[in-house]
């Protein structure tokens, strides 16, 4: 396996990722506390995710996620090969938790987001210019509430467009990003590798030293695969699963 050279790569963007995947990884280890353990709080956090401010939280750390993939999309040799990998292990996501618990199956969360995002960009974006993506971004961002007021003034009974983010009333996941308007964060974020990254190097004046997190920042996608199977599984060896 090819060694890779951390001191090549940008160091903040791997710090930001690491550092979203972590609060991913705690979000989500709340919500099983909460869910199959029955425990109101955790180390001062509460379990209830259903609140405004974890509501806001979890798109603040989701978002900073996608527009650093959209950072890095700019900055990868090859999309479509990227793409379509991580489109392969988000159909496997979705399977898996469709067989598990059909109620609760992914079918367009944050992994299917980014792998269509990464295929669109690698087949539409690929040569766009920084401007180009931020306009498109903000159009895609636009869209968000015309959805919503589309939703509300049609009666919608089918989910075929849940990638658009028109679906059913019915319909709920706990991983749901459309990409109206995910798309246009991801694109936001192409746009600031299109400008701020363009020469492909750190914007720290100094080389700073390599962290737990920056770490976790390389291998996020990984960590967020694994994480959730560990968490169950711990929990269920120390018999506090319900």
């Amino acid at each position: 396996m090819k060694k890779v050279d951390v001191s090549k790569r940008i160091w903040e963007i791997d710090f930001l990722r690491g550092l979203s995947i972590i609060l991913v990884v705690g979000y989500h280890l709340l919500y099983d506390l909460g869910a199959y353990v029955g425990i109101e709080r955790f180390l001062g956090w509460s379990t209830d995710l259903t609140t405004v401010a974890w509501v806001v939280a979890q798109h603040f750390f989701a978002g900073l996620f996608i527009v650093l993939s959209g950072t890095s999309s700019t900055l990868s040799r090859s999309n479509t090969r990227r793409g379509f990998r991580l489109l392969v292990v988000a159909i496997a996501v979705t399977a898996v938790t469709d067989v598990f618990d059909p109620a609760s199956a992914i079918w367009f969360g944050i992994l299917q987001l980014l792998a269509v995002s990464i295929l669109i960009f690698g087949a539409l974006f690929e040569r766009a210019k920084a401007i180009t993506c931020a306009v498109w971004g903000v159009f895609f961002l636009a869209l968000a509430p015309v959805v919503h007021l589309l939703k509300k003034s049609m009666t919608i009974d089918f989910d075929w467009l849940l990638p658009l983010g028109i679906h059913s009333p019915g319909y709920s996941s706990f991983d749901y990003f459309p990409l109206i308007p995910w798309f246009g964060v991801f694109l936001i974020g192409a746009a600031l590798g299109r400008s701020v990254y363009a020469p492909r190097q750190s914007l720290l004046p100094l080389r700073l030293p390599q962290t737990f997190v920056n770490a976790a920042g390389r291998h996020s996608l990984l960590i967020y695969i694994l994480h959730q199977p560990v968490i169950l599984a711990v929990l269920y060896v120390l018999g506090y699963m319900k």
